[in-house]
């Protein structure tokens, strides 16, 4: 790939290569479960159910289900409270967001041909916020055993020493530039300075352990998805159809790690303290299709089946990065270094392939009294890929996608009670981890409730979810790959008014 520089001051092109990592990729792949209230409420079982305006994200087939033409847009309130765990010391932090998160409409077009065995053609659209990437955690500790200078030790080494002291930070690949800020903020010096060619590098932060560590990781933006919908039914048992998707995305990273030590001093100069701040920002769109049948086996049971393909994502890489540090004289005076180049490196555009799904479904509908529906959705996370795969700087991070990533299940159960205009909900969804070692990012499991009153021309609906998820994430993925242990519990409540048209 090619990157732009922008200095604050002038501007600047230089080709140079970005380093993309898992993580990045199963941000893009996961998504959560979002939608109508009733969606929610019932934990998004609705592959063999329709009738839902978010049933459409599940099985395109279900828009020709809907009897009338409807619209409706949805609203949430999340909260998110993060517990981290990092050698033994706890933190705990939160963020809430309030967000337009569904809004949609279908129309139904139907035959009055008693000979025609189509019955009926449904056009529907829907927007969704698929993943909201707002969010913060701070975790503390004192490390025993690693400090920060592996990150640019592992880095460094094979660098000659003549491209990180001779040329600037704007013209470095990716690498490059990260010995380049542990060089100049002295957290690391070559084993012989007077070699142009050294390739070796030592670290100058003192032995010992016992490293205070702090990282703060906020982030914001969101995933979202716009599908245009399609779909038949035939006799009105069988019914097709189809989305094409749009996706969006728009994703910011601010990360800042803090190090210090009060290890004896020695007879060189030592590194005290540390902090590096690295900010990312991830933006551009993708797109994806879906195919989905539900069939009606008797007048109760039903089965569904669908596929969502692929997402190929167009993105676009902009970051930032900044060192402080603090090294202890053989005195004992302290002697600052400051590295800020003042760059916003700006990459060319890079495509991002995410694994499809496919969903299996089956459902029994209580006459007009309720529902039972339960969904099971297989994704291989291993499938996905940086494009274009010979590119030599995705070779690497494809390798680990596909070591690291594995096959997944979700499950999702959902009911339905109602009492005349009043309608009573629940479910269940579990999903289990993306990572082969299920610790990075572990199982999640939910449960969720709602009610909806039916007005006649008019719904509302309520819904409530709880979610819980852990996660072990290194602070970096390369080096230093030390990370607390964080326990995730989200909550969010949901509202929908839905009108017939």
């Amino acid at each position: 790939m090619k990157k732009i520089f922008f200095l604050l001051i002038t501007g600047l092109t230089v080709s140079v290569s970005h380093s993309q990592e898992v993580s990045d990729a199963v941000r893009y792949a996961q998504d959560n479960l979002t939608g109508t209230a009733r969606f929610r409420a019932m934990s998004g079982a609705f592959g063999a159910v329709g009738g839902d305006l978010s049933s459409i994200t599940v099985n395109p087939a279900g828009s020709a289900i809907f009897s009338n033409n409807q619209a409706g847009v949805t609203f949430s309130n999340q909260s998110i409270k993060n517990n981290s765990n990092y050698f033994g010391t706890q933190m705990n932090d939160k963020d809430n967001s309030f967000l337009l998160n569904q809004a949609g409409a279908v129309f139904v077009f139907k035959d009055h041909n008693p000979n025609n065995n189509w019955k009926k053609i449904a056009i529907g659209a829907s927007y969704e916020n698929t993943n909201n990437f707002n969010n913060s955690v701070v975790s503390v500790g004192t490390n025993p055993t690693n400090s920060i200078d592996k990150y640019f030790l592992t880095f460094a080494n094979g660098i000659p020493l003549n491209v990180i002291d001779g040329i600037a930070y704007r013209d470095l690949f990716y690498d490059e530039q990260q010995a380049y800020m542990g060089y100049w903020g002295h957290v690391i010096d070559p084993v012989n300075q007077n070699n142009p060619d050294n390739t070796q590098y030592i670290s100058n932060v003192p032995a010992g352990g016992n490293y205070y560590q702090e990282n703060e990781v906020y982030t914001s933006g969101y995933n979202s998805k716009l599908s245009f919908n399609i779909a038949t039914s035939y006799k009105d048992r069988i019914y097709f159809g189809a989305n094409l998707n749009v996706h969006i995305t728009d994703y910011r990273r601010s990360s800042s790690f803090y190090e210090d030590n009060d290890n004896p001093l020695e007879a060189r100069e030592t590194i005290s303290s540390i902090r590096f701040n690295n900010n990312l920002y991830t933006y551009g769109n993708g797109f994806s299709f879906q195919l989905g049948a539900i069939a009606k086996v008797t007048d109760s049971f039903r089965l569904g089946l669908a596929y969502e393909s692929n997402t190929w994502y167009d993105l676009y890489d902009e970051t930032s990065q900044s060192l402080y540090s603090t090294r202890k004289a053989m005195g004992g005076q302290d002697i600052n270094a400051t590295v800020n180049p003042n760059i916003i490196n700006v990459y060319d555009s890079y495509t991002l392939q995410t694994p499809g799904k496919t969903t299996f479904s089956a459902a029994y509908v209580f006459g007009k009294s309720g529902l039972i529906s339960v969904d099971y959705a297989i994704k291989d996370y291993g499938n996905t890929k940086y494009k274009p795969t010979n590119d030599a700087g995705f070779r690497g991070v494809n390798s680990d996608i596909s070591n690291q990533l594995t096959n997944t299940g979700e499950l999702r159960v959902g009911a339905e009670y109602k009492i005349k205009q009043l309608s009573l909900r629940g479910g269940y969804r579990f999903e289990g981890s993306p990572y082969k070692n299920g610790t990075t990012i572990g199982d999640l499991n939910s449960y969720s409730g709602g009610l909806g009153y039916n007005f006649g021309g008019t719904k509302i609906d309520l819904a409530y979810s709880y979610l819980e998820r852990k996660s072990n994430p290194g602070f970096f993925a390369t080096g230093f790959t030390d990370g607390s242990n964080i326990t995730s519990k989200l909550n969010n409540v949901t509202m929908t008014l839905l009108f017939e048209l």
